[in-house]
């Protein structure tokens, strides 16, 4: 009974999705210490950092689908807030937020 029940409940999703400035992106590269190269679905390449607060929470590998937001004064920089799970990722590509042919997994 147990097993039935745990397989419905993860049937359901909740997906956060992006706010305001927020911007849905993958990751290309780790570059060591908390800096990582995202590629954003705006069609940039941003150099990101995990702030302090999610250094040790955070595992982040390439190919992970995470959510950024950009910094006031440059752009070309951001700060990851969140890294979505494999039943998130299949949700987001079901709604058409993620293209299919980008994200490999």
């Amino acid at each position: 009974m147990k097993k039935q029940q745990n397989q419905e409940e993860q049937k359901v999703v909740r997906v956060r999705l992006p706010r305001g400035e927020e911007i849905l992106g993958i990751i290309e590269q780790r570059l060591g210490g908390n800096k990582i190269m995202v590629n954003c679905l705006d069609g940039k390449t941003r150099n990101c950092r995990v702030p302090g607060r999610l250094k040790r929470k955070l595992w982040l590998r390439p190919n992970d689908v995470v959510i950024i937001e950009p910094w006031e004064l440059d752009k070309n920089k951001g700060d990851v807030l969140f890294k979505y799970r494999l039943n998130q990722i299949e949700w987001l590509k079901k709604k058409g937020y993620l293209e299919s042919e980008k994200t490999e997994f």
